[in-house]
């Protein structure tokens, strides 16, 4: 029986995706997780390690002092494992990526310097360490630009800028949501960039020995300008021209090399204009949340199982019908606690809905973008083009209505 070693987040969305995929193949899942491993009985194994992914390097020798055998390949579910991930198959001898390249992926700053170093189109941008005041750079600066934790994702610390005064305010507000986040957030700092205008896709592959295989390009239709950059709709195919579609295979596959990426899934996030294709972030993971969902009929499977077969070396299936397909990770309307919704019937019954899925529970305190990193449910619909795709999860959202309780702010950074 194939062992996959599989890095579990606390609060991950795909946890049950990845365990069903693995049972569906009859994969061995060995679990480590960030988080106590008392709970680890609620996901229905029994617990092998309790590892802080955030420090990647002692956790890779825990795993190695307490797993009985090598796995066959290690996964991360998301984004806080990725390091953590490269790093054991570099030490088990795996294929997979080297932790310096997804070290320097998951650091925006460090990121920015490869773009700029390789000759990508890349914003301005500037390093401003956490004791700097930041109308020191005013005169430096192109406004509109955009503050950035360095390693928070899911558009979480992102904040834009239009003035001298919005950049004092977006800076302390950064900063207090870093501090929070990332125990290593006075050493890092944060990035502060050009504001890039132009309309956003996602690409959705994976690598094989450095060659890219794009499984889906996603169009982000609604306007991601600030000043905050909470993501709502990916639909996909793509209604880009197929010129355009095959330039940003191009960069995401060159950037991918450059960076020294070799296999595994790729999740990048891009802007486009009239000066060309800019490469927001580039990660060695997959899509996150739900989000993957709405490939499966795509795929002819599920994307975590496709993950485990290509990292298991076993066949892939065989590709599903063309159909249009999308997503709405339902966006969170006010700071507050949630207390119920209503609609979900209303929702459901528009043409086109395959399901509505609220991940959000009754009594959970609710946070938009920049400082949360979640969001209330997704809504997944299925059509003959995009065009209707998109139709029906703009319908079925409103159709929904959320009861949220106001609630202090957990900092007063923001004012």
């Amino acid at each position: 029986m194939k062992r996959v070693l599989l890095l579990l987040p606390t609060t991950g969305y795909r946890n049950a995706d990845f365990l069903a995929a693995a049972k569906t193949l009859g994969v061995e899942i060995v679990a480590a997780a960030n988080y106590c491993h008392r709970l680890a009985p609620l996901w229905g194994f029994a617990p092998m390690m309790a590892l802080h992914f955030d420090q990647p390097r002692q956790a890779a020798e825990s795993v190695l002092r307490q797993i009985d055998r090598p796995p066959d390949a290690v996964l991360a579910v998301d984004d806080a494992g990725v390091e953590l991930a490269a790093l054991l198959c570099e030490r088990f001898g795996l294929p997979g990526n080297p932790a310096r390249a997804v070290r320097r992926l998951r650091d925006k700053l460090e990121f920015r310097r490869l773009l700029r170093q390789r000759r990508f189109l890349c914003p301005e941008f500037r390093h401003l360490p956490s004791e700097a005041e930041p109308r020191t750079l005013v005169a430096e600066l192109r406004f509109p630009v955009v503050v950035k934790a360095r390693r928070l994702s899911a558009s979480r610390g992102v904040i834009r800028a239009d003035n001298a005064d919005e950049l004092v305010r977006a800076v302390n507000w950064a900063r207090a949501i870093q501090s929070r986040a990332d125990r290593d957030a006075h050493a890092l700092g944060l990035v502060i960039e050009e504001f890039i205008p132009g309309r956003e896709v996602a690409l959705e592959g994976t690598l094989e020995h450095g060659a890219l295989t794009a499984l889906a390009l996603f169009d982000k239709p609604d306007p991601l300008d600030g000043p905050y950059f909470e993501e709502t709709l990916y639909v996909t195919p793509s209604r880009l021209a197929g010129e355009l579609q095959r330039r940003i295979r191009d960069e995401v596959a060159r950037v991918c090399r450059d960076a020294g990426l070799g296999n595994g899934p790729v999740h990048a996030e891009v802007r486009l204009n009239e000066r060309g294709v800019w490469i927001l972030e580039v990660a060695a993971r997959s899509i996150g949340g739900l989000c993957g969902r709405v490939l499966k009929h795509v795929l002819g499977t599920s994307l975590e199982e496709l993950i485990l077969r290509d990292a298991l070396q076993m066949p892939l299936p065989e590709a599903g019908q063309g159909e249009a397909t999308g997503v709405m990770m339902i966006p969170i309307p006010e700071y507050g606690i949630l207390e119920g919704v209503h609609g979900l019937e209303q929702a459901l019954a528009v043409a086109g809905i395959s399901n509505v899925q609220i991940t959000a529970s009754p009594g959970q305190l609710i946070a938009a973008p920049p400082e949360g990193a979640s969001y209330l449910g997704f809504i997944f619909a299925q059509g003959a083009s995009s065009d209707e795709v998109e139709s029906s999860l703009r319908q079925a959202h409103q159709r929904l209505e959320f009861d949220i309780q106001a609630a202090l702010p957990v900092n007063e950074a923001r004012s």
